[in-house]
């Protein structure tokens, strides 16, 4: 592989819209997450009804049950997947620009309203813009186009996380909770343009179900009747699972090992996501030179060894250097890892049902994080901190062994897809 072939790929026009419709994806992530629930907090709002707006975004683990729409029909004559993507972030400048006239003091339920459709209206840009890139990308670009679609989610995510509640009351701009909202609807502009400048991915009608039971039930049915479908579905759910428990208990841990906020703002925080961007980057290289599957068997090695090294603070203490190693390591690992883990999920699908099944292969895929971690505070109680890690570490064993079946089904697979995923250029 030459570095100026590759660097000639990662900037083009192509990964330049990936990037950038990844932005648009991103964005609303956290206006109805912990943007929101800080802005309720300042507000006064009963801890308990701020709980309850966690519930906001089961959209993104419900999509797949309206993603068939998404196979079966074009909304306007500019082509099936940008005019889904047209009309979802059409709805979603309005939306979060409309939750800017409300008082959390006054307006809490229709505020809760609102962020119930801003959530329907970013997971289902999601199940779009995810069909448009396993469309627009030749199978050799997909692990790339991972990798441009993360780095643009990641930063649009600090742009309305940390960025935005930065501005608000700031010395710089000194916004106020409601005109932060109008800003945020502005830069869904962004994916609007790049949505009107892509071109439509080259799919032929023979690839559109012209029915919709045709879009709900032949997905699966075409899913389940491949080799080891079972298996690659377990190793779906499985390959993050570890990695989705450890982290939803990171915070916690750091307090309670005694770091102060501003330790876990610098180097949790800042370091954590320069060093995911990092792994992003590394991950793309090194997928684009062996592939796929080659490259999720060294990423999820690296994964598992990351989760586990949290426990080296439970040796140490509440020193820096622990902190930094771990957090780098880990970053960087999974920043990797959600390279090659986006790209084969893409790889996965067949392009005449790619919404859907793209769709149903990334909610299997976010249970761990969405539901199973619910029960990771449990896991402490019962484990305590440093084996809690070590049987984080551990659970990515089986997804390792359902790894090794899948390589072996798809070695000597003749398909291009099969090609790229060993690593070979078809």
């Amino acid at each position: 592989m030459k570095l100026k072939q590759f660097l000639k790929d990662f900037f083009s026009k192509k990964m330049l819209i990936i990037f950038f419709l990844g932005f648009s994806s991103g964005l609303p992530l956290l206006l109805t997450g912990g943007t929101l629930k800080t802005w309720l907090a300042r507000e006064g709002v009963d801890i308990s009804t701020i709980g309850y707006f966690s519930w906001v975004g089961l959209s993104y683990s419900l999509k797949f049950i309206w993603a068939p729409l998404l196979d079966r029909f074009t909304l306007f004559p500019i082509g099936r997947r940008r005019s889904w993507m047209i009309g979802t972030q059409v709805c979603l400048m309005l939306a979060i620009a409309s939750l800017g006239f409300f008082d959390p003091k006054f307006s809490i339920e229709m505020m809760a309203g609102i962020a119930v459709l801003i959530a329907f209206f970013s997971a289902t840009q999601d199940i779009a813009i995810d069909a448009f890139r396993r469309e627009y990308l030749k199978e050799e670009e997909l692990g790339m186009g991972s990798t441009l679609n993360q780095y643009g989610y990641r930063i649009a995510m600090l742009l309305s996380g940390g960025i935005g509640i930065g501005m608000v009351g700031s010395s710089f701009l000194n916004l106020t909770w409601n005109q932060l909202y109008f800003v945020m609807a502005g830069f869904m502009s962004v994916g609007i343009l790049f949505t009107l400048w892509a071109p439509e991915a080259p799919v032929s009608g023979n690839d559109q179900p012209k029915t919709l039971k045709s879009a709900v039930i032949d997905p699966f049915k075409e899913f389940l009747t491949r080799d080891k479908a079972l298996v690659i579905l377990s190793f779906v759910f499985l390959f993050k699972l570890g990695d989705a428990l450890s982290g939803a208990m990171l915070n916690p841990f750091y307090v309670q090992m005694g770091y102060s906020n501003e330790d876990i703002g610098l180097i949790a925080k800042m370091f954590g996501l320069t060093a995911s961007l990092v792994g992003l980057f590394i991950g793309s290289v090194i997928i684009y030179s062996m592939g796929i599957l080659r490259s999720l068997w060294i990423f999820g090695i690296l994964q598992a060894l990351s989760t586990a090294m949290f426990a080296l603070i439970t040796y140490t203490g509440p020193v820096k250097w622990a902190l930094a190693v771990s957090v780098i390591f880990e970053d960087v690992s999974s920043g990797m890892g959600s390279a090659a883990f986006v790209a084969y999920l893409a790889a996965l699908t067949n392009k005449k049902y790619t919404a859907t099944q793209y769709a149903i292969l990334s909610s299997l895929a976010t249970v761990g994080r969405n539901f199973f971690s619910g029960f990771s505070g449990n896991m402490v109680k019962a484990l305590g901190w440093e084996t809690f890690f070590y049987t984080c570490g551990m659970i990515a064993i089986p997804g390792l062994i359902m790894l090794f079946v899948v390589s072996r089904a798809a070695r000597g697979g003749e398909s291009e897809a099969q090609k790229m995923m060993q690593g070979q250029r078809a």
